[in-house]
């Protein structure tokens, strides 16, 4: 099945909603780090229990919700399609969204933070996986590099929003109600042709996970590129979200905000997913991309962890370039597609980006455990060099994949 003729200039309909859904996405994903010490301050909660208690709790729980819900609609987008996952899960996270302007407990914060986690998991797969299957295999780096490009600014507008409206509350009604918003562009998106003709086929068994397990190569091949995304959220999810802690540690000189730490850091990521699209359409080649991003962020890495005495504009700088560097999450997410067959791709393209997100739970853990040991700033450094060490051997053993035909079955 080829893409439809309709649907093969990268400016569609498809491309557009994948586009804005990961960019709702974005916003709610890095909402609560942006205002998370204003909202649980409200809630009466201490700064050392925002710093290492309830704070660090409520973004592992969000965590886990993303890896859970990985699992299901990958499942989901394999045996229904690919735009009843995409829709489901910005229903799902839109009214999470919502109902966490409401909370008035950490209890109850904890729960919709891991539904929305859960809501979360599924736009992106389902986005790239959908873009993958109707462009042109020449075209599908661009169509991805605009998914994320709009996408992963949705971040700078969560900071920008949470400094202009009065109350954290509203931000999070703000998000919901993107969502919603966008769920009325669905009745002009058609479904993957690929999909349509695989789901037609009653012999051809979709969506079965254990199918990545119970086969060596598959497995392998799998954890590969579970493994080209662990550097990202050792940037996101420890760097940066707890910029203010790092800069008191490294005697920054103006305290810092995580949610400007956060805005500059994905302005950075906006420039890096468009360039590293670019780059990968120009050599046509995914994996060299990720190598020389990786190799940058090695360097950006270095270079955060020993400031010392700085200012906030050089402090900033730093956040924009890590930023720039991990800015191969487009790239990432659409090696994972391009590497299975279509009667698996989904489920691959939706687990593998919230398994790497997912990771955060383990870093944090292994940052936390490394602390009794080692100094704050020597912890980061060594978690740094086990995560963007883990990301160059993935980069380094994965298979390219650019202009891979995607129209063919895994054998199950």
């Amino acid at each position: 099945m080829k893409p439809d003729s309709k649907s093969s200039t990268i400016f569609n309909v498809a491309v557009l909603v994948a586009s804005l859904g990961y960019f709702v996405d974005i916003y709610d994903l890095l909402l609560f780090t942006i205002v998370r010490v204003p909202s649980l301050k409200s809630l009466g909660i201490s700064q050392d229990e925002i710093d290492k208690g309830i704070g660090v709790w409520l973004m592992n729980i969000q965590m886990i919700g993303l890896l859970l819900g990985g699992i299901m609609w990958g499942i989901l987008a394999d045996k229904k399609g690919r735009l009843r996952v995409l829709f489901g899960s910005i229903l799902l996270y839109s009214v999470a969204n919502i109902a966490n302007g409401f909370v008035q407990t950490t209890a109850a914060y904890s729960f919709w933070r891991f539904i929305a986690g859960v809501g979360l998991a599924g736009e992106l797969g389902a986005g790239i996986t959908l873009v993958a299957e109707i462009l042109p295999k020449e075209k599908r780096g661009y169509g991805t590099m605009i998914v994320a490009t709009v996408g992963v600014s949705g971040a700078i507008a969560a900071n920008l929003i949470a400094k202009l409206v009065p109350d954290w509350r509203y931000c999070y009604f703000i998000g919901g109600g993107l969502g919603l918003v966008l769920l009325l562009l669905r009745i002009s998106v058609m479904e993957s042709g690929m999909f349509h003709a695989v789901a037609t086929d009653n012999a051809v068994k979709r969506g079965n996970i254990i199918a990545l397990l119970n086969n060596r190569e598959r497995f392998i091949k799998y954890l590969k590129c579970i493994m080209l995304g662990t550097p990202t959220w050792f940037v996101v999810g420890i760097l940066v979200a707890f910029s203010n802690k790092f800069a008191i540690e490294m005697g920054v000189k103006d305290p810092i905000a995580p949610g400007d730490a956060i805005a500059f850091c994905y302005a950075g990521l906006v420039l890096g997913d468009f360039v590293t699209g670019w780059i990968s359409q120009l050599w046509k080649s995914r994996r060299k991309v990720m190598i020389l991003f990786l190799l940058l962020t090695t360097t950006c890495t270095a270079v955060y962890l020993h400031q010392s005495g700085t200012d906030k504009v050089f402090f900033f700088t730093v956040c924009f370039l890590l930023g720039f560097s991990v800015g191969f999450w487009a790239i990432f997410v659409t090696i994972a597609a391009e590497s299975f067959g279509t009667n698996l791709r989904a489920t691959v393209a939706i687990t593998v980006p919230n398994f790497a997100r997912g990771m955060l739970v383990l870093i944090t853990m292994l940052f936390g455990w490394l602390q009794h040991s080692f100094s704050y700033l020597t912890s980061a450094g060594i978690v740094g060099v086990v995560t963007i060490g883990v990301g160059l051997l993935a980069s380094y053993l994965v298979p390219e994949t650019f202009g891979k035909d995607l129209n063919y079955m895994e054998t199950i």
